[in-house]
């Protein structure tokens, strides 16, 4: 079996001994001392200010809505994981789809741009596989609009354009430090704000409105707080951060080497970082695709169609006019995205590309 997918463990002893500090003070949350020494951690390595730890990934994009007081609707992409859109509809926020680019397969700032109305509040762009969006483009839209601009970065952990931090753009950028990202907290994430009164309006809503300098309520709030116990799993680990990129970087250029004749890829931002967070693989056909992930099945091997359903196209989660958006459409029926993580051998990833070269030949063979 080769998972598509295997979260990466820290050493042990060094987890326990974040453990012991927490077992020692008897302090287990409510922005405990580990919490404060990963926040700090994270601003340091990840060259951001104002970044604010939570319980996860999305109760970080609910709470930068919350903080800028959406309403109405949301330009937001089709082309993501459910969270990102179903985090607007939890907070009667509708999703507004606008469709992808066709070699980034991010979210297209002209259509963005045509689908914000009177009732539009936020841009909500994805960078899709940690492959950034046309920040520029969507910060002239911002500018224009004087809508928000909160970027979904859950794949995007220490992405940078040039020597800047990809979570540096817009009014927030959220993470998830969910256990199946390149770093995790076992459960975790956090919100980057571009200004510190928007980053302190949302460290008193995590805690249930109740302002951490003098006790008082100012407001409604949530418990949104991390704990201990997964802060200390995120300061493990992030002691490994340099290794695990270098390895599962390796990993994405023998894949590309070993598949480049026979796929193609998202077409990445020239001036960006890569962190190798899945590796993507598009096909020429959706009946290529399938023939390929019930192969790859067979062989004990996983893969997921990353993503899929183009979620413009679930009318009862999402009410609403239904809206066509035929490039991510396309997209979700014809990508999959093939097993990457730390402990991959090369070995494994010669037999996946074997399998997955072998199933177009059988393919066509059937024709």
């Amino acid at each position: 079996m080769i998972p598509l997918n295997k979260p990466y463990l820290p050493d042990q002893n060094r987890y326990q001994q974040y453990l012991q500090t927490a077992f020692d003070s008897q302090r287990l949350t409510n922005d405990g001392p580990l919490v404060q020494q990963l926040k700090a951690a994270l601003e340091q390595y990840l060259g951001v200010k104002y970044l604010l730890p939570v319980v996860n990934g999305t109760m970080a994009l609910q709470l930068a809505y919350k903080t800028f007081n959406l309403k109405g609707n949301a330009v937001t992409t089709p082309y993501s994981f459910i969270a990102t859109s179903s985090s607007l509809q939890w907070l009667n926020i509708h999703p507004n789809f606008a469709d992808i680019e066709t070699k980034s397969l991010n979210l297209c700032p002209d259509k963005a741009l045509a689908a914000i109305n009177r009732e539009t509040s936020a841009l909500v762009p994805v960078h899709v596989y940690g492959n950034p969006c046309d920040v520029e483009a969507f910060e002239r839209i911002k500018a224009k609009t004087k809508v928000k601009l909160i970027y979904d970065a859950s794949h995007a952990f220490g992405i940078k354009l040039g020597e800047r931090s990809i979570l540096s753009y817009g009014d927030a950028s959220t993470l998830s430090f969910h256990a199946t990202k390149l770093f995790h907290c076992v459960e975790g994430g956090a919100v980057i704000f571009n200004k510190e009164k928007d980053y302190r309006r949302a460290a008193r809503m995590i805690n249930f409105g109740i302002a951490p300098e003098n006790g008082h309520i100012s407001g409604p709030g949530i418990n949104g707080k991390m704990s201990e116990l997964h802060a200390a799993m995120g300061l493990a680990l992030l002691g490994d951060i340099d290794n695990i990129l270098a390895r599962r970087n390796q990993l994405f250029d023998y894949y590309k080497t070993l598949l480049c004749p026979y796929f193609e890829f998202p077409l990445w931002h020239h001036e960006a970082s890569q962190n190798a967070i899945y590796f993507p693989v598009i096909f020429k056909s959706a009946a290529d695709c399938n023939q390929a992930f019930l192969t790859l099945k067979k062989q004990g091997i996983g893969s997921r169609r990353y993503f899929s359903p183009s979620l413009n196209t679930l009318t009862d989660t999402f009410s609403g006019q239904s809206v066509s958006c035929p490039v991510s459409e396309g997209y979700a029926q014809r990508l999959l995205c093939l097993p990457l993580y730390f402990d991959l051998t090369e070995e494994e990833v010669e037999e996946v590309c074997s399998t997955l070269i072998n199933s177009l030949a059988l393919k066509q063979e059937n024709r």
